[in-house]
């Protein structure tokens, strides 16, 4: 990728004047030489005013047709012309404010301007930007303003589409929001006017560099190493699961640590709207959903990949997240000889869980009367994990639940694992997932793979005394 088609937002519209408080280059409807411009500090500069301007002349000095996919070479360039430009104006920096300045121009070039030291401190767990001048933050489960802006709303779309362009999506009055990934993989949600009244809104959830392992899970008190062994037992015993949840309540981080149990040897089908999972298999297939284009044609919808997939030969099939009529194509793949497969899907409470896929199997338009969906959703699915985002920001698997079959009308469910919260203490919520003493009725398919878990896991030990 070029220098140019990097900046294409900033180079693209005919100006009769340059915007130095944006960077953008200077352009006239006909090609012509550009020829940089020198700086006039006065006495008056703020820091901002002087960081816009020399950006503006590194720019312009900058080879168009640089690829900026050589970071390493491009910083090098980068820092030569800075100093330069530096010396050759005569203006004078502090260390700490020239080293904040250079940073501060390699962010606007190569990453994601004032969203960059923020996506590299990995203290941040979210990012939301709520127009151009309120950008606020989420440090170990709270949320906090910091003392970051964009320029202006037509700055913070430059971002947008830098964050868009590559992965062949587009943002724009006919389509005023959508769900894209930066390259890390962490998920972004867009909103921009007119359904926006603040301006363009950027919601980034974090992905750690290194993926949360199980004994990260464990050591942050998310879950107990009890029911780590547990689930991996059902894991590999190709156990149907579906984790549940809120919003920001780890689903998708439990779903990478869950399918890290999965044999090497299995052939996996992954399926989301923005791909984020970072599942460390070698033998994996990434499905990408794809929204419709200008003309409104072309749309591919998870429905259509879960639908594909079951033609892929998988041994497993993992949905990122169900959200609409897909449900129904899910339960499926899970009724057909699909066994292990796994999915997420909002809900408040297990039981909610059901009544969401139940609701949403309906939306596919097939008539199903409400008994036979039912029956689907307790053949397919095994067990239902439910997290939960803490009052102190944490968060925790509540519970572990097994689908045990139909009674009437109603859909049996039987707790194997429960969290006991004992107290809230210093801003901690204290408490324990705990087994309740009953075995799954599915116990017989874990022995069957081989896989033999002490009575101690489900507390049976504990009840006997």
């Amino acid at each position: 990728m070029s220098l140019l088609s990097r900046l294409s937002g900033e180079t693209s519209t005919p100006n009769n004047h340059q915007d130095a408080g944006s960077g953008i280059l200077r352009t006239t409807p006909t090609p012509v030489k550009r020829v940089p411009t020198p700086i006039q500090p006065t006495g008056t500069d703020t820091y901002q005013d002087l960081k816009n301007r020399v950006q503006a002349k590194l720019l312009s000095t900058l080879d168009p047709s640089m690829d900026v996919t050589k970071v390493a070479e491009v910083r090098r360039t980068i820092q030569e012309l800075f100093e330069q430009i530096l010396n050759e104006e005569n203006i004078v920096l502090s260390r700490p404010e020239r080293a904040r300045m250079y940073e501060q121009i390699v962010a606007e070039i190569l990453g994601f301007g004032p969203l960059q030291p923020l996506l590299e401190d990995d203290t941040i767990t979210e990012i939301m930007v709520n127009g151009a001048r309120n950008i606020y933050v989420e440090r170990r489960g709270k949320i906090q303003r910091v003392p970051l802006s964009f320029e202006d709303n037509e700055h913070v779309m430059r971002i947008i589409e830098r964050i868009v362009a590559p992965l062949g999506r587009r943002v724009d009055e006919s389509s005023p929001y959508v769900d894209a990934r930066l390259p890390d993989g962490s998920r972004v949600n867009i909103v921009i006017p007119p359904i926006s009244l603040v301006g363009p809104v950027i919601t980034i959830r974090k992905f750690a560099r290194n993926p949360i392992t199980v004994d990260q899970l464990i050591q942050f008190g998310s879950i107990t190493p009890e029911a780590i062994q547990f689930l991996d037992a059902c894991v590999k015993a190709r156990i149907n699961i579906v984790i549940s949840g809120g919003t920001g309540s780890g689903k998708t981080t439990l779903l990478n640590v869950l399918s890290g149990f999965i044999p090497p040897d299995e052939r996996i089908i992954t399926i989301e709207n923005a791909a984020e999972l970072q599942l460390r298999q070698e033998h994996v297939v990434t499905l990408e959903s794809r929204p419709p284009n200008i003309e409104g044609r072309g749309e591919i919808t998870i429905r259509q990949l879960v639908i594909n997939a079951l033609r892929m030969r998988p041994d497993r099939i993992i949905v990122g997240e169900i959200r609409d009529e897909a449900a129904l194509d899910m339960l499926q793949a899970m009724n057909t000889g699909h066994d292990g497969s796994m999915t997420t899907c909002h809900s408040n409470s297990p039981r909610d869980t059901l009544a969401r896929i139940e609701t949403m199997t309906m939306m596919a338009g097939m008539d199903l009367p409400s008994r036979a969906i039912r029956e689907q959703i307790a053949s397919a699915i095994d067990l239902v994990v439910h997290q939960e985002r803490m009052r102190d920001g944490t968060r925790k698997v509540v519970s572990i639940s097994e689908i045990t079959g139909m009674e009437g009308e109603v859909i049996t469910m039987t707790d194997l694992f429960v969290f006991e919260q004992t107290g809230y203490e210093n801003g901690k919520v204290v408490g324990r997932l705990r087994p309740t003493g009953l075995r799954p009725k599915f116990m017989e398919k874990i022995e069957s793979a081989g896989i033999h878990l002490p009575p101690s896991i489900f507390g049976m030990m504990e009840r006997r005394r």
